[in-house]
């Protein structure tokens, strides 16, 4: 990678791919609250039950098993659209419509008599936003350079976060002057700027190497498969090509080190969501009251946040990836000890702020860094399912550690809670180092 000046690597965040892909971001995040925490206080506030409430969580395993029609969203052309708009942008063009559509169907219906058609409506929203999310994925890594990835990253870490205060906040004040369904109908043309967004970039260029065509039809001729003998073999082709041959891809081009790489991938955010689990609970048993904390998380939160993620990008084009990967998982381990001076202190004000900014300024360097470093890892002929996998393997260990934050909790307190919390991100601390020194000799070699 070339080592640019610093100069040149703010300057990154002027180039268009980086600015559009904001406006992206946003789209991506604009359904999701509106689906969980935000349907829940619309449906609260008509009166459904919290036990009815509770089964809406159950539309978020929509995010988390988006890799089974990854394959799909990467290899399968829409009529007309593919032809017209391109092989990424026609199914993100799909995928803008379908949620602006459900939230539209959202706005019509009353959670008093239709609660069954407001769940299937949440679950296609969702279904929508997963797909939306894997194209976003796709064309982000596909559209600029590598070493401008954590840029791209970081912008679109912005405009989610601004998505999540419009669908959160935004909506919330809608709906005081004008309504629940009217505020779904604001969300729904919200969309738009997503759909603006797509129409205007141009689609990126789509390659398979030499290397790539040989492994398939070697995978094809292992499993017997013949393209040319009927429609069974070729939606056999279709299935290797499309679904085994990303898998065998990663394991051929890093071979051994693939394992500690997948490790890496389960670990890296496992001390950063342990943490989130309990976090308000904890701000909340400290006395602080709900709106000093909100305001503290949206002032300081929100602009350290962007901030980091924006000095992630700066420091990926300045240095590579390992070194700010490794910095990353320093910080996110180390910021979680500041909760338990928190912890151990007087309720503070002050205090609370230093210990969200910090907390979110390594959040941000971290997620901007990981993205980055994920996005390198993908072929691009199968860019789309590649990194559908490694975003699902990111959060799914992490979330079922979270879920025995409680007990944890209960039985020791929050200050040996946040101590576990910083010593789970050891292990990610541990694989970088590994991953740094095995892979030093490849790079000598080049």
């Amino acid at each position: 990678m070339t080592k640019h000046s610093w100069k040149q690597s703010f300057a990154a965040y002027i180039r268009p791919q980086v600015l559009g892909m904001s406006f992206l971001g946003f789209s991506a995040g604009l359904p999701f609250l509106l689906v969980f925490s935000t349907l829940s206080a619309w449906l609260r506030d008509s009166g459904v039950t919290l036990s009815v409430i509770g089964f809406f969580s159950w539309v978020g395993l929509t995010y988390s098993i988006k890799v089974i029609w990854a394959p799909v969203v990467d290899r399968l052309p829409l009529p007309f659209l593919t032809k017209l708009l391109g092989k990424r942008r026609s199914w993100m063009l799909l995928a803008q419509v379908g949620i602006s559509a459900g939230l539209m169907a959202l706005a019509e219906l009353n959670p008093q008599l239709q609660i069954e058609l407001i769940a299937a409506t949440a679950v296609w929203i969702a279904f929508c936003s997963a797909t939306q999310d894997i194209v976003i994925d796709a064309y982000r890594i596909e559209a600029i350079e590598p070493e401008y990835q954590a840029a791209m990253a970081a912008m679109y870490v912005f405009g989610y976060r601004v998505a999540l205060l419009v669908s959160g906040a935004g909506a919330f004040y809608l709906a005081e002057y004008i309504g629940w369904n009217a505020a779904y109908s604001a969300m729904a043309l919200c969309m738009f700027v997503g759909i603006v967004t797509t129409l205007l970039s141009s689609e990126p260029r789509h390659k398979q190497d030499k290397q790539t065509a040989e492994l398939e039809n070697k995978i094809e001729a292992a499993l017997g498969v013949q393209r040319n003998q009927g429609r069974l073999q070729r939606l056999s082709a279709w299935f290797s090509d499309a679904v085994i041959s990303p898998f065998a891809d990663f394991f051929i081009r890093n071979g051994k080190l693939g394992i500690w790489i997948l490790a890496l991938i389960a670990l890296y955010k496992m001390s950063d969501i342990t943490m989130g689990v309990m976090a308000n609970p904890f701000y909340l048993d400290l006395g602080f009251s709900k709106k000093e904390i909100a305001d503290v998380s949206k002032i300081f939160g929100f602009f350290m946040t962007i901030f980091g993620a924006v000095l992630g990008g700066v420091l990926v084009i300045r240095y590579g990836l390992m070194k700010p990967l490794l910095l990353g998982a320093v910080l996110v381990a180390t910021t979680n000890l500041l909760f338990v001076l928190l912890a151990l202190s007087e309720p503070n004000l002050s205090l609370l702020a230093i210990v969200i900014s910090a907390d979110n300024l390594s959040g941000g360097i971290a997620t901007s860094v990981f993205i980055a470093y994920l996005s390198s890892l993908t072929n691009s002929a199968y860019t789309a399912t590649q990194y559908a996998l490694f975003s699902s393997l990111m959060t799914l260990p992490a979330k079922l550690m979270g879920g025995f934050s409680g007990l944890i909790v209960d039985a020791y307190g929050y200050a040996m809670f946040f101590l576990y919390a910083s010593s789970v991100g050891l292990p990610a601390i541990i694989l970088v180092l590994v991953l740094m020194r095995l892979q030093q000799p490849a790079d000598k070699a080049l």
